[in-house]
């Protein structure tokens, strides 16, 4: 498998793991979505709020929209997790979009990225795109422990890639046009 290929696949495994962890935030009881945990985000609802704020953060910079770190300033967190469920799979969805559209030279190509302090750095896009896949399954495993403490069940988040695996995701699969 390509590099390409591999990415447009890490896109559908994040629309399809964020599909399935948040039908479990969406199911959480009153008050659990917002109470203090032990975790690097003190809540479920911060947490999911920073992956959605990063992922737009490093979208800007993909797209190279020039928003930079002023974009961090105008975030409105999400109060109610069914209106951040639907702004991350809209974003889901174009980053799937925006992937699909990339050639295998487009990741190799570098785009201007905002870091403050220290200026604007010119990275490449196959190695941003790495970096906005593992942040996400880095936070997305927080709230996954959070999830333990709770009245839901975490979801299973590692049934995507092997056709093994299939047959316990493909309701989803297909819900999701993936």
């Amino acid at each position: 498998m390509d590099l390409l290929s591999h990415n447009r696949r890490m896109a559908r495994n994040n629309l399809w793991s964020n599909d399935r962890l948040y039908r479990a935030v969406l199911a959480l009881r009153p008050g659990e979505f917002e109470a203090e945990r032990t975790s690097f985000f003190p809540s479920i609802k911060e947490t999911l709020n920073h992956i959605h704020l990063i992922d737009l953060f490093y979208f800007d910079m993909l797209e190279e929209k020039g928003v930079g770190l002023g974009l961090l300033d105008g975030f409105i967190a999400y109060d109610d997790p069914r209106k951040l469920a639907a702004a991350q799979a809209d974003f889901d969805r174009k980053l799937v979009v925006f992937c699909d559209g990339l050639a295998e030279t487009d990741l190799e190509r570098r785009v201007s990225t905002d870091r403050d302090e220290a200026g604007i750095i010119p990275e490449r896009i196959g190695d941003l795109l790495t970096h906005l896949f593992l942040h996400q399954i880095h936070h997305r495993g927080q709230v996954h422990a959070m999830l333990s403490g709770t009245s839901v069940a975490p979801p299973q988040l590692d049934e995507f890639f092997l056709d093994y695996d299939l047959r316990f995701r493909r309701e989803e699969v297909e819900r999701l046009a993936l």
